[in-house]
């Protein structure tokens, strides 16, 4: 009887673990099919427009640089058939997709080449708001056009969305919105209690050239814990402002955009700059460009905000907090 007693117990057991195990797999493939696009889909891009995509896309066109590192570490880049001009000198493409410099040229923001996206015979082409001309001509053409706009973190997050939802890959969206919120909360709780550095951006044509708030580079700064001097710019992009402005403003560091046209030698020896208490203190620092320019709204853009933080606060974030960083962010989506 005691034998017979447990081994109903046993069975009892085995009966609700199966269960579970079964409940626990069923609940993880609804999960799993509730991030897959059920088409037609229909969403609303940056220029307010609600574009319907009939079926899954797999011919892919991208007008500039900053959409296709999305699709790039979206795992979609093996479905681009047409790509923006100068694709050869993406260091990007040639460590991690060396086929990309070899697709049609499409152009870029100044020129977009309408003919040759046309001809590529795209399912969905993905550009800039700052291009509704080219959007339009497509739209009228009948081809599926999304644009975008990530300049603020919202818009960041939304681009992921977008083109995970347009192109089936919102599981891997989820992972790169992730990975981003995870890295900006784990660089906040280092920087806790840290003094904010006040600091000025140069801009990459000219020293005097700086981004206001209503740039992405803005958002990099403050993920950085740092104050940007020019937040009182808020009529415009990039602003250029005088040799007596930026020593009224006096920044505890200057930060040289990763494609400055001048060095951290030129600002430190320009005779105009040498009472700011950064230039006195040695404080100006290039941004790194080796593989890519993190000052720009690209799915990398928070290593920027890692970077500038190891240089103000090397207390609080190491070199090998922003190597590790780096290496993880590269190794998961490229």
């Amino acid at each position: 009887m005691l034998l017979a007693s447990v081994m109903v117990l046993s069975l009892a057991a085995c009966s609700n673990q199966s269960a579970e195990e079964n409940s626990s797999s069923q609940s993880s493939s609804e999960q799993t099919a509730s991030l897959e696009t059920t088409y037609p889909v229909t969403i609303t891009d940056a220029l307010g427009r609600e574009v319907t995509i009939e079926e899954e896309p797999e011919r892919l066109v991208s007008g500039y640089y900053i959409t296709t590192s999305y699709l790039a570490a979206l795992d979609l880049d093996e479905k681009l058939v047409g790509i923006e001009a100068k694709a050869d000198t993406r260091e990007l493409y040639k460590l991690a997709a060396p086929e990309l410099p070899s697709l049609p040229n499409v152009g870029s923001l100044k020129q977009f080449s309408l003919e040759t996206c046309v001809s590529t015979e795209p399912d969905l082409v993905i550009l800039s708001a700052k291009v509704p001309d080219a959007v339009a001509k497509l739209e009228e053409l009948g081809i599926p056009v999304i644009a975008v706009n990530p300049e603020s973190e919202k818009e960041f997050k939304e681009t992921i969305s977008m083109i995970g939802t347009a192109c089936n890959v919102q599981e891997r969206a989820n992972e790169l919105t992730e990975s981003y919120d995870k890295a900006i909360a784990d660089l906040a709780a280092k920087l806790e209690g840290v003094e904010p550095a006040r600091v000025y951006l140069g801009g990459n044509s000219a020293f005097l050239s700086t981004a206001g708030p209503a740039m992405f580079q803005d958002l990099l700064i403050r993920n950085a814990g740092a104050e940007n001097v020019a937040s009182e710019i808020t009529d415009t992009y990039w602003a250029t402002v005088s040799y007596e402005q930026l020593l009224a403003w006096n920044p505890d560091a200057i930060i040289l955009a990763p494609q400055a046209e001048y060095t951290v030698d030129d600002v430190l020896n320009d005779p105009a700059l040498a009472d700011l208490d950064a230039v006195k203190n040695g404080k100006v620092y290039a941004m790194p460009n080796v593989i890519e320019s993190w000052d720009s709204p690209i799915p990398s853009s928070y290593l920027g905000s890692i970077w500038m933080a190891s240089v103000l606060y090397p207390d609080a974030v190491s070199t090998e907090d922003y190597t590790k960083a780096c290496l993880d962010f590269y190794q998961q989506f490229y």
